[in-house]
Formats: structure tokens, C-alpha cells, sequence
């Protein structure tokens, strides 16, 4: 028998060992969510004959749509199906489950971002639509021996809260369509950010104020999750990025502007609530920036 319901404290060992086995993640990884953002109805389980076999966490953060209003959101994070049970369809019930939780709730939307391309048909095959792009840059500089190291940076990264970094980056996305993220849910993020020697962050230049949320992967490239700002601060950030992040490899993500190039598609939407929908144009985009990937 086959039941979806949200978890128990009861589910946590055995939600870390299926987080483990699906991402590889570290101990330290997975704990900065139980320490940071856990409450026992942020996890939908799966089980079958009363023991679990599938999760999802979730988010509960804000759709807001210029024009049109904020829309509660639940942001489903760490789907995990245990591999001896996979390709039974059992994250797909899994998803139907959530679904009804969240309409119990109220909540009329659900967001995802695939982990991975293949993902975004699986997705898609369970009512989800792209949704969220975002333009995805990447760069190094030479190293060869000799090769001296980038002067000094004028730019000085101003450490944030949580707290804070939301709401500045509230003040940067006003009239873009996004996913907005409660504190609880930032400090999530302070947190992956601080595992990897990262940091949320505000930098000040002469052509206004950035964002920038640092993480560095398994091999120290870093990755600015997310850059935002006016385009000309942007530009004076990207010239001063090597001496900044003291890298020869970086990757960063910005919000997508018109034109010839796509975004890279990112996100995916799904409207629980056939009403709300309408307020929602599928023929544009929204920026979704944080993924807690």
C-alpha cells in the first residue's frame, strides 16, 4: 500500500540516508538543512507498507508577478527515490501526493529545478512547464608560468544577513517576474554558502549597488549563483572578477535579457489553481536565481 503524507520527526534518519544516496551529498550538507530550514511539514514522504521510499523537501516562498500580485509557491527541492525502488513510478505518486498537500494548504503554484536535463521531460511529464531562465556566463584567465596575478580589486564585498540580502535583492528584481525566499529559507543558503567558503554579499560601485550570492564547487571553481544590478555595475564586477574570486575558472548566473541569444532554461511552473493561472503569460519568463543545487 501505497500512502503520501507529510513527514514526522520519526522519517529524519531515514530522509538523510535516501538525501545521501541520491546526491552524494555530505553529512555537513544535508544537516545545514535540518539546522537551518527542517520542520517536519517542509518533507513529503512517500511509503509503502509503512516504510518510506521516496521524499521531497519544500520551500515555501513567493511567486511575484508585476502587475498582478504575490502567489504562495511551494519550491519542491531533494526529490530522492530509494534506487531499489526506482523506475516504478513512485516519484511521479510521489508529486501527485504533494500536490493535494499543497492544495490542503492553499497553495497555488509549484517550482522545481531539475537537476539535470533529462529531468526537465520527467518533469514536464507531471504538469510542469519552463518557466524560469536566467543567462548563465562563464570565464577564466590564463595561467602559465609567469603569468602575473591580477592587481588588487577596487571593489569590496560587504558580507550580508540573510535578512538582509533579501531584502535587497526584493529592491533589485521590483518589476521582473521571480521567485522571492523567505528569511528561513535564505539562511539555508547562507549556510551552503559558508560550507563551501562562499558568502552572500553587497558590493557598492560607482554605477550602483550589486548582489552576489558565492558558492565554490567540489573542484574551488566559484559560482555566483546569482548577480544582480544595473548592467553597468554588472560590467565593472565582471572586469574586476579574477582579482575579486582570485580564480582563473568562474561561472555566474544573471537575470535574462532580450535578446537574439535564449536564456538558459532553469526553472519549471506548475499552477495547482486553474484560476491563478490566468494571471500568468506563459509566452514570457520569469527568474527564479537561487537554487539551492
Amino acid at each position: 500500500m501505497l500512502t503520501v503524507r507529510p513527514s514526522v520527526p520519526a522519517d529524519v534518519p531515514v530522509q538523510r540516508g535516501l538525501w545521501k544516496l541520491a546526491f552524494g551529498d555530505s553529512d555537513e550538507y544535508i544537516g545545514n538543512f535540518y539546522s537551518t530550514y527542517y520542520r517536519p511539514d517542509r518533507v513529503v514522504v512517500l511509503e509503502e507498507d509503512g516504510a518510506v521510499k521516496s521524499m521531497t523537501a519544500w520551500f515555501d516562498t513567493a511567486f511575484v508577478v508585476p502587475g498582478q500580485g504575490e502567489y504562495r509557491t511551494a519550491y519542491l527541492y531533494a526529490v530522492a527515490t530509494h534506487p531499489d525502488c526506482r523506475g516504478r513510478g513512485l516519484a511521479a505518486r510521489l508529486l501527485a501526493g504533494a500536490d493535494e498537500y499543497f492544495r490542503s494548504l492553499g497553495i497555488p503554484a509549484v517550482t522545481t529545478v531539475p537537476a539535470e536535463p533529462s529531468l526537465h521531460n520527467f518533469f514536464g511529464a507531471n504538469g510542469f512547464r519552463e518557466c524560469f531562465v536566467h543567462d548563465q556566463l562563464a570565464g577564466w584567465r590564463e595561467n602559465f608560468p609567469g603569468t602575473p596575478a591580477p592587481p588588487p580589486s577596487s571593489l569590496t564585498p560587504e558580507p550580508l544577513s540573510p535578512a538582509q540580502y533579501g531584502a535587497l535583492r526584493e529592491e533589485l528584481l521590483a518589476g521582473i517576474p521571480h521567485i522571492a525566499y523567505p528569511e528561513d529559507a535564505l539562511a539555508y543558503q547562507a549556510g551552503c554558502c559558508a560550507l563551501s567558503g562562499g558568502g552572500m554579499y553587497r558590493i557598492a560601485t560607482e554605477r550602483g549597488d550589486l548582489l552576489a550570492c558565492v558558492e565554490r564547487t567540489e573542484d574551488d571553481t566559484p559560482l555566483v549563483k546569482e548577480l544582480l544590478g544595473p548592467p553597468p555595475a554588472r560590467a565593472l564586477f565582471l572586469q574586476d572578477l579574477p582579482a575579486l574570486l582570485r580564480a582563473d575558472i568562474w561561472a555566474l548566473r544573471v537575470p535574462h535579457e532580450d535578446g537574439p541569444v535564449p536564456g538558459h532554461r532553469f526553472g519549471m511552473l506548475k499552477w495547482l489553481d486553474p484560476e491563478e493561472e490566468k494571471v500568468w503569460n506563459w509566452d514570457t519568463v520569469g527568474y527564479l536565481g537561487l537554487a539551492f543545487d
